[in-house]
């Protein structure tokens, strides 16, 4: 457990980015998978991939890469059912933004989900 992960005690459902078509050409989200984060609500003024200024409602901290349009949840796999589509699950919510930025050795790098 490296230095910028070891307050990574909460667990967090990820659905990637829809890149999966179904039989008639609509996108559909893979399985949710469970990651180690630090969930913080707060209300962050931040720049989107499209350069647009906006307000988050929460900040996540994690150990791997994520999709920008992919959906985050604080809770785990359990309390959702699995729920294969997030945006019928309360509380989960898009990823507007993602930032990778490499500790001081470059062997690590916190990576910032804003929400």
């Amino acid at each position: 457990m490296g230095f910028l992960t070891k307050n990574h005690n909460q667990t967090i459902v990820y659905w990637a980015s829809p890149s999966v078509s179904d039989k008639w050409g609509n996108r559909t989200f893979t399985a949710p998978v469970e990651l180690s984060g630090r969930w913080e609500d707060r209300q962050d003024l931040f720049i989107d991939p499209s350069g647009r200024e906006r307000v988050s409602r929460a900040v996540v901290f994690l150990g791997q890469d994520v999709d920008v349009g992919g959906y985050l949840y604080l809770g785990t796999l359990l309390s959702i059912s699995s729920a294969v589509n997030p945006k019928s699950v309360t509380n989960a919510y898009e990823i507007r933004a993602f930032s990778k930025i490499p500790n001081l050795r470059s062997s690590d790098y916190e990576r910032k989900v804003t929400l």
